[in-house]
């Protein structure tokens, strides 16, 4: 039985993806706390802490796919925006943060795959 954790998820209640996601971790039996990412968006500074504890680029933390990223072009503005300003543009629209972010307040994945899952929150258990 994998260990027991209490983990965040900073997600949009109607994203099929966060859902899985939500699935997944509590089938394994992780508490989690649900975030909404619209109606508590995380701000810039805790966006900070969530991109170094991921140890990814920030750019992984853009939801690309969204339709407020394409409407709002940042395909082509953010090579020329500084760093501040990005964090600054996440924590202004929720709908621009890829999700689910799942944190345990240390450890922090973005997105979902399910074999990342496995190896990050479910101690590798099926």
């Amino acid at each position: 039985m994998a260990k027991q954790q209490q983990l965040t998820i900073i997600q949009y209640p109607k994203c099929s993806t966060c859902k899985a996601a939500v699935k997944s971790l509590r089938s394994k039996g992780n508490e989690v706390i649900l975030r909404d990412i619209v109606e508590d968006t995380p701000s810039a500074s805790e966006l900070k802490v969530l991109v170094a504890n991921s140890g990814l680029d920030l750019k992984k933390f853009f939801n690309t796919s969204g339709d407020v990223y394409r409407e709002q072009g940042l395909k082509d503005k953010l090579a020329g925006m500084s760093e501040n300003d990005k964090y600054a543009l996440l924590a202004a629209n929720g709908m621009l943060i890829k999700r689910p972010i799942v944190t345990d307040g240390s450890k922090v994945t973005v997105g979902y795959k399910e074999e990342q899952y496995e190896q990050e929150w479910n101690n590798g258990k099926g």
